[in-house]
């Protein structure tokens, strides 16, 4: 039994059409960070946040999965419960592929949060009209989606993975993010096997065993192949 992590990030949507989360200009979809992607932004300017990631939510609706999301969910059907895909992206193209064993580390656009109950329901309309919990009722509804200063999602759960692994995979990531920034090092430190498939060599706290270059779409289907093969 092999067991294998993968986290993905921004570059493996980004050739299904997906923005990356931050520009050479240092914007996100022509807005500061500090604007759209932290709570002191959504306590100064709550419509501003909430009509941006509306229409992330449905720029995201538009685009579909590519090679990569397609080939990571032929690897879960081939090793079932040996993989965990981890990702840094809130958008849906890894479940729309068939990937089904997910942790969206960031929170995903496709659920709101309830600052006042807690809930996280599924959510596909716009949240800018103030539209009321259906948990609790009130009009408390903010994107599920992780801000700087605000703590990632499931941080236990993918840790503990992410020692117990035999392999750890990062796609797609510059590898400058924490703490997913991390993972790498800590697969590492336990054992693990690492191997980086990104379009060009991110800025990783130790070298990864196995580090290639290029498309997400070109490199994820011929590993998925190779791990395959090396089962049958």
């Amino acid at each position: 039994m092999t067991r294998i992590v993968v986290l993905t990030g921004a570059g493996i949507s980004a050739e299904s059409g997906v923005p990356t989360f931050r520009g050479a200009d240092g914007l996100w979809e022509g807005h500061r960070i500090e604007d759209v992607a932290t709570p002191e932004a959504y306590e100064r300017n709550p419509d501003t946040v909430l009509a941006f990631y509306d229409a992330r939510r449905r720029a995201v609706e538009a685009v579909a999965p590519n090679a990569a999301h397609r080939a990571l969910a032929r690897l879960e059907e081939a090793i079932g419960g040996d993989l965990l895909v981890v990702t840094q992206n809130v958008d849906d193209l890894h479940e729309r592929a068939g990937t089904r064993d997910l942790v969206h580390m960031h929170g995903e656009l496709r659920r709101a949060l309830c600052t006042g109950c807690g809930a996280r329901p599924g959510w596909e309309g716009d949240l800018i009209h103030r539209p009321p919990c259906p948990e609790c009722g009130e009009r408390m509804l903010r994107p599920d989606v992780v801000w700087f200063g605000e703590m990632p999602y499931d941080l236990d759960c993918i840790e503990n993975a992410v020692v117990a692994c035999d392999v750890f995979a990062s796609i797609g990531t510059s590898g400058s993010v924490y703490p997913a920034a991390g993972f790498a090092a800590l697969a590492a430190a336990f054992g693990a096997r690492t191997v980086e498939l990104n379009l060009e060599p991110s800025d990783a706290l130790v070298p990864f065993d196995d580090a290639r270059a290029g498309p997400a779409t070109e490199l994820v289907p011929a590993w998925v192949e190779e791990l395959i093969a090396a089962r049958t």
